[in-house]
C-alpha cells in the first residue's frame, strides 16, 4: 500500500470510530504532513482519495470537513471498499450457514473466463443458505480456484470463507466488481429463504479480486429482497 494510501486508510478509520464526527473540520495540511512525516502532495493525494469514498468533502477557503453521512452509510461506504462478507456485515447477530451443495467441478465456459483460469483447472463450488438470528438472507452459489483457495472443507463453510483466506491463508482481499439486478426466486431457494414464488429477489453477481490482481471469486448471491439494501454516493 502506497504511503498516501496509508494515510487515507488511517483517517476513514478515525471517521469510523468517532474520532472525526460529521462536519468536524481535518486537521489543516501542514499539521497533517508533520503527523504523518509526509510532503503536502502526499497529503493532497489522501484528502482526494476520501472525496472519492464519499467520506469528506473540501470547502474553498475553509478546509477539509467529514462529510454529514450516518452510520449505515459509512459501514456501507467501508464495505465497499474494504470488502466484508455477510459474516462480518452481520457481526451483531448468530450467523448461521447451511451447506446446500460442495463440490469440485471443472471451470468450464463463463465460470473460466470469469476467474481467468483455463477449463482445465478445478474449482469449489459451493452453494449455502445464510442465517442471521435464524432469519434467511441469502442464498450464495461460489466458484473459487482450488489452487489458489486450498484446503477448504467443510468447517471452513460453516463459517467465514473470507475469514479463512484473509487468517488461515494469509491472503489480502482488495476488491470486488459487482452487477444488481432483479429475479424471482427457484424451487430451492423458495425452501431455504422461506418464501413463495413470487417474492421478489435481489441478485449480485460478483467477480472478487486479491490484492495480486488475481480473481479468488465467481458468485451470485440471492437475497430476498426485504433483507437487502445498496446505497451508493456518487462523486461528480
Amino acid at each position: 500500500m502506497l504511503k498516501y494510501e496509508e494515510i487515507a486508510e488511517d483517517i476513514k478509520n478515525r471517521i469510523e470510530s468517532g474520532e472525526y464526527r460529521p462536519n468536524d473540520q481535518l486537521p489543516l495540511e501542514k499539521e497533517m504532513c508533520e503527523k504523518y512525516g509526509v510532503s503536502r502532495i502526499t497529503i493532497k493525494k489522501a484528502m482526494d482519495k476520501l472525496v472519492m469514498r464519499g467520506l469528506v468533502v473540501k470547502r474553498r477557503g475553509a478546509g477539509t470537513f467529514v462529510k454529514d453521512i450516518d452510520d449505515k452509510e459509512v459501514s456501507h461506504i467501508s464495505t465497499s471498499y474494504q470488502f466484508e462478507g455477510f459474516s462480518k456485515t452481520f457481526s451483531d447477530k448468530t450467523i448461521i450457514s447451511k451447506i446446500v451443495e460442495f463440490k469440485v467441478i471443472n471451470a468450464e465456459g463463463e465460470i473460466a473466463e470469469k476467474l481467468k483460469i483455463s477449463e482445465d483447472e478445478f474449482v469449489y463450488y459451493i452453494v449455502r443458505a445464510r442465517y442471521a438470528d435464524k432469519v434467511p438472507y441469502v442464498m450464495e452459489y461460489t466458484y473459487m480456484p482450488i489452487d489458489l483457495i486450498p484446503g477448504v472443507k467443510f468447517d471452513t463453510l460453516k463459517g467465514s470463507i473470507y475469514e479463512y483466506i484473509e487468517n488461515k491463508l494469509n491472503l489480502k482481499i482488495k476488491s470486488a466488481h459487482r452487477t444488481i439486478r432483479a429475479s424471482l426466486p427457484t424451487a430451492i431457494e423458495q425452501e431455504y429463504l422461506e418464501i413463495n414464488e413470487n417474492f421478489p429477489i435481489l441478485e449480485v453477481e460478483q467477480t472478487a479480486y486479491l490484492d495480486t490482481g488475481q480473481a479468488f471469486e465467481y458468485s451470485k448471491s440471492r437475497h430476498r429482497s426485504d433483507k437487502f439494501e445498496f446505497k451508493s454516493i456518487s462523486i461528480k
